[in-house]
């Protein structure tokens, strides 16, 4: 019995897989994205579709999680500096396109003949935009880091502190019928939630970094994936057992450790498992779409996608118009965000259990959500087709004469170190990352940011951000190593210069092989610098030595073609030939 348990489990998760396998990309291939077909995936083998699953919510709530990583993600490109620098979008902008939404929705919802706390339940609902569609979308396009960008994820951050003050507010709209709380079961509650928040800053701001540091040591990688599931997930709990949002506790504990040296290995190896469940979320999403409910209620359910939906891309439009944005980025960001969110599901939920809305609004608003979720991609789709093609948007940006390149350090030791002082005196804006926890303290010291993390690897390459760098050096001294990542870099990081640190001449010839742009003995200079002085000292005249130095280069690279052609034993011989001569 329990072995066909398992089989049937096994059956469930090959068939979440298999879903998302033929969909997705299907759905690219049609220039759909990502997103739409894993909503369709999941429409497809959900209880209202095949019927392979029966229970949707059971799939949402653990799905739920890839939202949670993704946030913690999200929190790790957010220093405390840049939020601090992006906080008049975030209270501000975000404030203010909250409240002219809820207020316009709330009126939504009165012209359909609901009450007001209803319909105020269902608008604050709709304001919520989903953080996962939105991020995705902007992901694939590559808008996240741009300016429109961060103003919506500024909004985005807002809308989702918001879902706690809601979710108190239901608790006191709810019917004098409902037991009411009592008010020091209300403070119990407040300071339970502040206890929250004060652990996990107190646990990221002094555990976290020596227990990687600790765990760096031990050179275990399962080990530190384990420790970042465990960051992620302890910091969810932790503010779920507050009463708080599990989504905030990660987004706190992602900003607690942007500054992590860190950082760059913990976004690698949440990445594998934040894009997974956040597909499977999507799928819940799509199996949550209550087909009969729909066509019992289509006309209201219909009506309602396209009241709310056109009155929040409006209302949008004129909060980004208000607050200067141009025409382009405000449609863009009306149309990206004119749906409902996941945090919408949490509030209803809450809602229906304090009595304030009843299971029939519960499902149609849940249909509604739904559906302008899965309505979105289109609609950023069709806005693609139909709007001349957007322009990366200049807003905040300077055109400075002489642009400082972008360069990516892997290995900080003694040769990285002194390789990087040019770029440095260029004024170039570097990414250093280093396996060796002792490096890291140790530039710390004198002022370098070094990040920890694995060269080797191809996701903290990119992470690190290999593939947007003009120029990687590669300044480590393990032969093996710098040969998984010239082969990572020429595969995936291919608008890069790769100049390259090799350990010996036959190291040198495979580097060329591997098409690097530049590579360099790691002894030989400081061997010709030290050679130019040792004839000086045996009585050379400065040209004198400048000369023999010269006479040395030169041969040195004439033999070194000749290994590429001819292999390095004739190389070889060919010195033994010159020293021979010499004696002779």
């Amino acid at each position: 019995m329990a072995a066909e348990g398992s089989a049937g489990d096994l059956i469930k998760v090959v068939t979440l897989l298999g879903a998302a396998v033929v969909a997705v990309p299907l759905f690219k291939r049609l220039g759909l994205g990502s997103v739409l077909g894993y909503l369709a995936a999941g429409l497809a083998i959900g209880p209202f579709g095949l019927g392979l699953f029966s229970d949707a919510q059971t799939i949402l709530h653990v799905a739920e999680l890839g939202v949670v990583m993704f946030l913690f993600v999200i929190g790790l490109e957010m220093r405390p500096s840049h939020l601090w620098a992006l906080r008049r979008a975030i209270f501000g902008l975000g404030s203010l396109q909250v409240v002219v939404c809820g207020a316009l929705l709330t009126a939504v919802g009165l012209a359909f003949g609901f009450a007001l706390a209803v319909s105020f339940v269902c608008a604050m609902g709709f304001v919520l935009t989903s953080t996962a569609i939105v991020m995705q979308l902007l992901g694939e396009r590559g808008d996240t880091a741009a300016p429109r960008g961060q103003k919506i994820v500024a909004i985005l951050l807002f809308e989702d502190l918001l879902i706690v003050p809601l979710l108190a507010l239901v608790a006191f709209i709810a019917p004098t019928s409902a037991q009411p709380a009592a008010a020091g079961s209300r403070w119990s509650a407040v300071l339970l939630g502040l206890g929250a928040l004060a652990a996990l800053v107190a646990v990221g701001l002094w555990l976290l970094n020596p227990l990687f540091r600790v765990l760096a040591r031990a050179k275990a990688r399962e080990v530190m994936t384990a420790a970042a599931l465990l960051v992620v997930l302890g910091a969810a709990l932790l503010m779920q057992l507050g009463g708080l949002s599990m989504a905030l506790g990660a987004f706190l504990a992602g900003v607690l450790l942007s500054e992590s040296s860190f950082r760059h290995q913990l976004e690698a190896d949440i990445e594998p498992f934040r894009g997974l469940l956040l597909g499977l979320f999507f799928i819940g999403v799509g199996m949550a779409l209550d087909l009969a409910a729909v066509a019992q209620n289509w006309q209201l359910i219909i009506a309602g996608v396209l009241a709310m939906m056109v009155v929040k891309t409006l209302c949008i439009y004129a909060v980004a118009r208000l607050a200067r944005a141009s025409h382009a980025d405000a449609i863009d960001r009306a149309v990206l965000m004119a749906q409902g969110g996941e945090f919408a599901f949490v509030l209803y939920a809450a809602a229906l259990a304090a009595g304030v809305i009843d299971a029939q609004v519960n499902a149609n608003m849940t249909a509604i959500v739904v559906l302008s979720m899965a309505l979105t991609p289109l609609s950023v789709l069709a806005l693609r087709r139909f709007t001349p093609k957007l322009g990366p948007s200049m807003e905040g940006i300077e055109r400075p004469a002489n642009l400082a390149a972008s360069v990516l350090i892997i290995g900080f030791g003694r040769f990285g170190q002194v390789a990087s002082q040019a770029v440095l005196a260029r004024g170039a804006q570097i990414t250093i990352i280093d396996n060796d926890t002792e490096v890291i303290r140790d530039a710390a010291e004198f002022g370098f940011k070094v990040y920890y993390g694995d060269g080797d690897r191809a996701d903290v390459l990119h992470a690190a951000g290999a593939h947007h760098a003009r120029v990687i050096l590669v300044c480590i001294n393990d032969k093996a190593a710098v040969n998984r990542i010239v082969e990572q870099a020429r595969m995936s990081c291919t608008q890069a210069k790769l100049l390259v640190r090799a350990y010996d001449r036959e190291h040198a010839h495979e580097l060329l092989k591997s098409d690097v742009d530049y590579q360099i003995r790691e002894t030989f200079e400081s061997a010709m610098a030290l050679g130019r002085e040792a004839a000086l000292a045996t009585g050379a005249t400065p040209d004198e030595a400048d000369e023999v130095m010269t006479e040395v280069r030169r041969r040195d690279t004439e033999r070194f073609e000749l290994e590429a052609v001819g292999g390095v034993f004739a190389g070889r011989a060919m010195i033994l030939g010159n020293v021979a001569a010499k004696d002779a």
